[in-house]
């Protein structure tokens, strides 16, 4: 019974994670006015896709392959979502090449036609270019310390759902 307590609880911590990580984006994004770049948006993803594996651990009870399978894949959803965010700081520092539609400049307009063209396909939100800061650490850096939380605490899941626990 232990094991699936601790289980029980570590999928609420990754659950009001995801959703106090989502929500303090949106409100940057909508209260603060802070607009997300392409990356921020794509780092968005990985917590968007945990919500719904998480939600039949909440209310009650999983059957114990089941809990380690939901446990597993937070763990590659939240590894996955560190790495990214990890591009993003590196972009951001200029360690990385970012995506050509929001970093850095491009090849030299000869022709009006060709600044216009430029200008209209470049990202109003450059990403190599951080909006805001917390204590030194841009928001994609909260972003890899929250991934970083939240894939050890899906770590700790997985051993609290694993083989030889008590149930």
């Amino acid at each position: 019974m232990q094991a699936s307590r601790s289980f029980h609880l570590l999928a609420h911590l990754v659950f009001f994670g995801c959703v106090a990580v989502i929500g303090g984006a949106l409100l940057f994004q909508y209260a603060g006015g802070l607009a997300p770049c392409e990356l921020c948006l794509y780092e968005r993803w990985p917590y968007y896709a945990a919500i719904p594996v998480l939600l039949p651990m909440l209310h009650g009870p999983a059957a114990r392959g089941d809990a380690r399978l939901a446990a597993a894949i937070l763990l590659l959803v939240f590894a996955a979502s560190g790495a990214l965010a990890f591009y993003h700081v590196g972009v951001e520092f200029h360690w990385f090449a970012g995506p050509t539609a929001c970093t850095g400049s491009g090849p030299v307009a000869k022709t009006i036609e060709e600044l216009q063209a430029q200008l209209m396909a470049q990202q109003p939100v450059r990403c190599d270019q951080p909006q805001f800061s917390f204590l030194g650490i841009t928001l994609a850096g909260w972003n890899l310390v929250a991934s970083a939380v939240l894939a050890a605490v899906a770590l700790a899941a997985l051993r609290a759902a694993a083989p030889g626990r008590r149930a």
